[in-house]
């Protein structure tokens, strides 16, 4: 029977409890979770980034630490981790953030905020072009690239994805490398970030990429606050060469209040929502990793230390 310890917090083991208990349950799974183990007794780490548990090597015992999280910048350096980190990839976090991307790229597509702007008696129509006439650009063509890539290909925006590593997938003009990115961005009226944040993905868009884009385009970023240099960006948007951005992460979140992102009229903020992890659907993935560690199965989503996610 294994020994799961839930380190992340007590509020989230208020919220995780229940549904984890159950998901263990239906998946057969006769195990003694909780909150406190002697290290050296532990079998499974369920893991938030935030937990006061820093130092692994106790845990000698082991087999897998499961991250709740989709991010593991915040424990992928960790040192004293040498333990099979997984990263949390679910049901619940890719249709949250397909809903998210999809609902942002329709509202800039359709100019919604031209019509909010004017609803007191100010007609002045304005019809949008075609969804089959503004590229959209997907950086990160991992698990949450291809669930939008496949919401958004369905309305008919023509696709362009970028990797750091050649990709072949159906629906999606592929790019990767330096050389890559600037031709994937050289189209695109609308660009979404969905990478995971590296030493080598830090500031991806800056003064030079974010040159590379056609006058008049849109940044939507649900991945890391990390992705972008701020200055350049903010640079870019009161010169008008970027329409807008959308922005759900930041370096520093909270955003602090005297930020010039909340100042200014081409960019919205939202408070880190585009997808949230799922207590129910999350859990789910965490009992089925542990069976599989416990029959000797390969883990889903396993972490690559080398590449950082």
């Amino acid at each position: 029977m294994p020994n799961i310890l839930f380190a992340a917090g007590p509020r989230m083991w208020e919220t995780y409890r229940s549904p984890l208990k159950t998901a263990l349950d239906a998946a057969g799974i006769a195990h003694d979770l909780r909150t406190d183990f002697a290290p050296d007794q532990v079998d499974y780490i369920v893991y938030a980034p935030s937990s006061t548990l820093q130092d692994f090597r106790p845990y000698t015992r082991t087999k897998a630490v499961l991250n709740l999280w989709a991010g593991v910048e915040g424990i992928v350096g960790n040192d004293t981790l040498t333990q099979p980190l997984a990263r949390m990839v679910d049901h619940g976090l890719r249709q949250g953030m397909t809903e998210w991307v999809t609902g942002q790229v329709l509202r800039h597509h359709l100019d919604i905020d031209y019509f909010l702007a004017r609803q007191s008696g100010d007609w002045a129509p304005k019809v949008p072009p075609l969804a089959q006439d503004r590229p959209v650009a997907l950086l990160g063509l991992g698990e949450l690239g291809q669930a939008c890539a496949g919401a958004l290909g369905a309305i008919g925006f023509p696709l362009r994805g970028w990797s750091r590593n050649p990709k072949s997938l159906p629906g999606i003009e592929t790019f990767h490398g330096p050389r890559g990115l600037t031709e994937c961005l050289s189209q695109a009226a609308t660009v979404v970030l969905l990478l995971p944040l590296t030493p080598s993905t830090e500031n991806l868009l800056n003064a030079t990429t974010l040159a590379a884009l056609p006058a008049g385009a849109v940044i939507v970023n649900p991945g890391r606050g990390g992705l972008i240099d701020d200055a350049a960006l903010l640079a870019a948007l009161d010169a008008g060469r970027i329409t807008h951005a959308t922005l759900d992460v930041f370096r520093q979140e909270p955003l602090p209040a005297d930020h010039p992102y909340w100042a200014n009229p081409r960019v919205t903020v939202t408070p880190h929502i585009a997808s949230e992890t799922r207590p129910d659907t999350a859990s789910q993935v965490i009992a089925e990793n542990i069976v599989r560690a416990e029959a000797g199965q390969p883990l889903l989503h396993r972490v690559d230390r080398e590449q950082g996610y």
